[in-house]
């Protein structure tokens, strides 16, 4: 089986769900076969995030032209470094660039702020703080921009999406410290059993990825274990993370009932009670 080559369509699920992160952009399809392959499936609504500027005003002008697609808008917490900083490696897709310093950041967020205030756009994010693919060096930038964001969703009233890569005590530190928006997202959340239940007396919305899939990843069945029902969402992040036993191959949001059926084993219920948890959570957690 090639590595390059997309996984079957599982069975549908008999309830539709929403996939709560997504990245069409990034994806072979087009927009339209997407959906469709994932409303074959009961996949019915997904929110498309954007990780710079031009991928924001993307999300949101594909929002604008579908029905069942929500944007959400940021600049990613990698992104925003290399704003400042410059890219001369090119490792983001705009390729390599110099850095604009402070007011380059300042300028891209005003984008953001513009973005964040369009009906169809539901979310600010992905935005947060990421250890893994920037050092020391970039810390300062990504939390400016991480408060710049929490301030940006509460202004309009949109839900938080948070990318947190290795840097959980940090994520809720800021959080806590600027004052989390009334919903509030860890997406791909990746913390253990005792952040879940920090996230579930603060209210925070948890959404699983296919890595819960993994053979290596019990601390996150764990977390997903004792995560309340109500706060628990289902996404792909399509097109990476995609679920066992497909892991390595291209993932798209029709994939979302292989990771929902492993969850549904995990928090010990069927698949029909979680899905429609799912589909209630999120149109609560992006208010739609």
């Amino acid at each position: 089986m090639s590595r390059s080559e997309a996984p079957p369509l599982p069975e549908p699920l008999r309830v539709p769900v929403a996939d709560s992160h997504t990245h069409l952009d990034m994806q072979d399809a087009t927009v339209e076969e997407g959906l469709a392959r994932a409303a074959a499936v009961n996949v019915t609504t997904v929110i498309q995030v954007g990780c710079d500027v031009a991928g924001s005003r993307w999300a949101a002008e594909t929002a604008a032209a579908h029905a069942n697609v929500h944007a959400a808008v940021a600049l990613h917490p990698n992104e925003a470094p290399r704003i400042v900083h410059g890219d001369p490696d090119g490792r983001s897709r705009q390729g390599a660039r110099e850095g604009g310093g402070r007011a380059a950041l300042h300028e891209a967020l005003a984008e953001i702020d513009v973005l964040a205030a369009l009906d169809h756009v539901r979310g600010v994010g992905e935005t947060g703080l990421d250890r893994f693919r920037t050092g020391p060096e970039g810390m300062a930038a990504q939390e400016e921009s991480f408060r710049a964001h929490i301030e940006i969703a509460k202004r309009h009233g949109k839900a938080l999406v948070i990318h947190d890569r290795e840097a959980h005590a940090d994520v809720l530190r800021i959080l806590a410290d600027a004052g989390a928006p009334e919903r509030t997202v860890f997406h791909c959340y990746s913390g253990d059993a005792d952040m879940a239940r920090i996230c579930a007396d603060a209210g925070y919305f948890m959404s699983f990825a296919g890595n819960v899939t993994f053979k290596n990843a019990q601390p996150l069945r764990d977390a997903l274990a004792v995560a309340p029902m109500e706060l628990v969402l289902v996404e792909t992040d399509a097109p990476f993370l995609t679920p066992a036993p497909y892991r390595g191959r291209p993932n798209a949001p029709y994939l979302i009932p292989v990771t929902l059926r492993a969850m549904a084993e995990v928090k010990g219920v069927d698949e029909d009670t979680l899905a429609s948890a799912i589909s209630d959570n999120t149109a609560r957690a992006f208010d739609y």
